[in-house]
């Protein structure tokens, strides 16, 4: 008896065979593509990983020597937290020093944002006589050491009753934040297309309406830039500090760590100066890690224009 009719047979082999499909053997164009990308990547990869190890291991150690036993500090017989003790009870104590770190830091923040958000808004948006001269100008203290302006600025701020003032000290790194913060802002408003804000101008709002509106939300990455550089500036100065600042209760953290390391009798305590390192290191690192897409945004914000 047959198994099938010979329509079904013809029907089976009229179906179009599939093809199959052998494995690239191992020298052919797949893997000698895939091969040459990894060699490709291989010295990036290895580059980069070394750079990592570079600046991380400044860091570690810094940690790790903060908790381990040393000779001639308040941690000698094993791992403890004795060094960071040491740090919290010293003078005025290390939170007096933090929070004196943090209201010279957020005030140089705002100043700088302010002041850099309006001067960069104006050489960007607006025409005025000058213009190009007055942000060179600007531009040009950068060119001026730090160390030198720091006398005069000693004196102007004395004859004002603000030497000897956390606000003082603020005002100063606010001074040698707004070069580059002014310029960063310029390029990020440049970056934005002048139809916004024209667009809002056409629809009633003022110049102020429609920069608070419009393009303060389009420079938002650059404004975290500058604010995070202003930050860092604050947070890490020790210069401006040292030379304004008298009283022992209003030094800044930078300062006090300093005055630490030969408080007996000119010895150094390495583990307290260790402990002040990461206490001053580990807000900066945060900051960075959380706002490190908005900064690299903010530095391409006028990269591409034009």
């Amino acid at each position: 008896m047959p198994t099938g009719s010979p329509s079904t047979a013809t029907a089976i082999s009229e179906r179009p065979s599939t093809p199959t499909t052998a494995p690239a053997a191992p020298g052919s164009s797949g893997g000698t593509t895939t091969l040459a990308g990894v060699a490709l990547r291989t010295p990036y990869w290895v580059l980069t990983g070394a750079l990592a190890l570079i600046f991380l291991f400044p860091l570690v150690w810094t940690a790790v020597a903060s908790v381990a036993p040393q000779a001639g500090t308040n941690q000698t017989q094993r791992w403890g937290f004795g060094n960071y003790e040491t740090l919290t009870n010293y003078q005025a104590g290390i939170w007096r020093y933090l929070a004196n770190s943090a209201f010279v830091s957020a005030l140089t923040v705002a100043l700088t944002l302010l002041i850099s958000l309006l001067g960069g808004y104006a050489f960007a948006r607006f025409r005025f006589p000058g213009k190009n001269v007055l942000f060179l100008i600007t531009l040009a203290i950068l060119m001026v050491p730090y160390a030198t302006l720091l006398i005069p600025l000693y004196v102007l701020l004395n004859e004002v009753g603000l030497q000897n003032s956390l606000v003082g000290v603020a005002l100063v790194l606010t001074v040698f934040q707004l070069p580059f913060s002014t310029f960063l802002m310029r390029i990020s408003f440049e970056a934005v297309p002048r139809e916004l804000d024209e667009a809002a101008l056409v629809d009633g709002c003022s110049s102020f309406g429609a920069l608070w509106r419009v393009l303060v939300p389009a420079v938002k990455p650059g404004m975290i830039t500058v604010a995070l550089f202003a930050f860092l500036a604050a947070w890490n100065d020790f210069m401006a500090p040292l030379i304004l600042i008298n009283d022992s209760e209003r030094m800044t953290l930078p300062l006090a760590v300093s005055n630490l390391r030969g408080q007996v009798q000119g010895v150094v305590d390495y583990g307290a100066t260790e402990a002040g390192v990461v206490v001053l290191a580990l807000p900066c690192m945060v900051l960075f890690l959380l706002l490190q897409r908005h900064y690299v945004r903010g530095f391409m914000s006028g990269a591409l224009k034009g």
